[in-house]
């Protein structure tokens, strides 16, 4: 079906809500009806997907789903929004993505408040911590910690624990700041890790392991995880929508029999909190 579909990219109908300079993919939802909000990266947003999951769940359940993912973003991306936080609790229900704590703010260094996988500048605290590295020469956020892990892997735990520490406080703020019922949503490749690895990144969301998490769900009425199936993770980059500069991006995206996987999860629990 999607045999040509390299030729051009999606449409995403991109709009903004009230003062917010974020913007979102459409179709734009009417605020003043009952509605949920979905927040979260690339997978919430359904980057090159035609039909993501925030659209699969809004016709399965017959509520309006106000799809406020972003590509790319972090927490931060919310926290530091009060005109989205203000839409968030407007809502009757809420899902909040697990994002990795690489894009964001935090006492080591400054991500753009928008595109949050974009490395602006490193605190001082950081250029003590790792006086052998020019920070100039970053651009991405990923990019600055794979060198930093290479350097030093020693002083490289220092950020790991600067970043979790973080994300656990952000999270908790937009939870906090969440009235109606809220689920929290680990949807990807891989399931959580018990622990980080001892090497290496690890894989999305980076940083976040079950431990991290279990401190977090408190907060939420609800946690569901949804692993991709082996179907879904060879599903290929053809089943996406894509321009001719975006293939690399596409072929380390699950297509859309992760995100009706992810609907199928998510469903009956927004439905019964909807009622």
């Amino acid at each position: 079906m999607y045999e040509h579909l390299g030729l051009g990219a999606l449409d995403y109908a991109h709009c903004r809500y009230g003062q917010s300079r974020q913007v979102f993919r459409g179709p734009k939802r009417r605020l003043r009806e009952t509605y949920c909000v979905m927040m979260g990266g690339s997978e919430t947003y359904g980057r090159f997907i035609e039909r993501p999951f925030a659209t699969l769940v809004e016709e399965q359940i017959n509520q309006q789903i106000v799809n406020l993912g972003s590509v790319n973003a972090g927490v931060d991306a919310y926290a530091r929004d009060p005109a989205i936080l203000n839409i968030c609790a407007g809502a009757k229900a809420s899902v909040l993505q697990i994002t990795g704590a690489q894009n964001m703010s935090n006492r080591l260094y400054i991500v753009h408040p928008r595109r949050n996988d974009r490395f602006l500048r490193a605190s001082p605290l950081l250029k003590n911590l790792f006086r052998d590295v020019d920070f100039t020469e970053f651009n991405f956020t990923r990019h600055m910690l794979n060198t930093l892990q290479e350097v030093s892997p020693e002083r490289f735990t220092l950020v790991i624990e600067e970043l979790r520490a973080a994300w656990l406080a952000r999270m908790r703020f937009v939870a906090e700041s969440l009235p109606g019922a809220k689920i929290l949503l680990h949807a990807g490749r891989e399931p959580l890790p018990k622990v980080l690895p001892e090497q290496g990144m690890g894989s999305d969301p980076l940083f976040i392991d079950q431990g991290l998490v279990a401190q977090l769900k408190p907060c939420f009425t609800d946690l569901v995880q949804v692993v991709a199936s082996e179907e879904a993770r060879t599903q290929g980059a053809d089943s996406l929508c894509y321009g001719p500069l975006e293939e690399g991006a596409a072929k380390h995206t699950l297509g859309p029999k992760f995100h009706a996987e992810v609907a199928r999860a998510l469903a009956p629990k927004l439905q019964a909190l909807m009622a």
